[in-house]
């Protein structure tokens, strides 16, 4: 059965009670693999906190997050993914949003996580989930090594209704032919590509998204206790 909807999903604290970018960070750290782990914890806290206010640029992130990956051999991240993804993120994905994926799926609906983390941490967790397409910031991949910078247009506020746009004009479609296009996000980050589909959900929302939320009236869906994101 198909359709001609459109299912585009945030990922961290939509889909998940968790940041998987602040996450991944701190399982490097915490496991002795970012360098000093109070300094990579320390820089860590502060990205988090300048993304939740809305303050934190594509560029910033990267320099630290794609860092990670550019200090390390390819083998050893995927193998320390694994264990990320058994000890992190599978215990944390919640009955109500896989739920929510699956009715998407079911319907014949074409689905997308659309999320500013980096594609290697997200690939795998987007295949957890079932989603079968993924919009996510791109590293830069030369030689047999990750380079720490970006590779294209980071999946970050506008930029996730370009590379949204792109997605689908790949494929020989526009977003404004589908009957019906949802976007869920608890960002503020997220308002461009959620005033961009005909329904906005805001899922578990930060205070100022659920302000915007409360003036438009869009609907506000809670997947997951916020006390399940706990931040070891």
């Amino acid at each position: 059965m198909t359709s001609n909807r459109l299912a585009l999903f945030d990922l961290d604290h939509t889909l998940l009670p968790l940041d998987s970018d602040y996450q991944w960070a701190d399982f490097l750290a915490r496991t002795g693999r970012a360098g000093d782990p109070e300094i990579a914890r320390a820089r860590n806290d502060e990205l988090m906190q300048r993304y939740n206010a809305g303050e934190l640029t594509a560029q910033e992130a990267a320099q630290f997050m794609l860092g990670l990956l550019a200090a390390h051999d390819p083998l050893d991240l995927a193998h320390w993914h694994e264990e990320f993804m058994k000890d992190v993120i599978r215990p944390r994905m919640t009955a109500p949003a896989c739920d929510l994926v699956r009715k998407h799926l079911a319907n014949g609906d074409l689905c997308a996580i659309v999320t500013a983390t980096n594609s290697f941490v997200t690939a795998p967790i987007a295949r957890a989930f079932g989603v079968p397409h993924l919009i996510a910031t791109d590293p830069q991949y030369v030689a047999g090594r990750y380079t720490g910078n970006i590779h294209g247009t980071p999946s970050f506020r506008e930029g996730k209704v370009v590379r949204v746009n792109d997605w689908l004009a790949g494929m020989g479609r526009a977003l404004n032919e589908f009957d019906q296009s949802y976007f869920y996000s608890d960002s503020i980050n997220d308002l461009p590509l959620l005033e961009a589909v005909t329904h906005p959900v805001v899922t578990n929302p930060s205070a100022a998204l659920h302000d915007v939320a409360r003036q438009r009236q869009w609907p506000v869906l809670q997947l997951f206790d916020e006390n399940l994101d706990q931040k070891s």
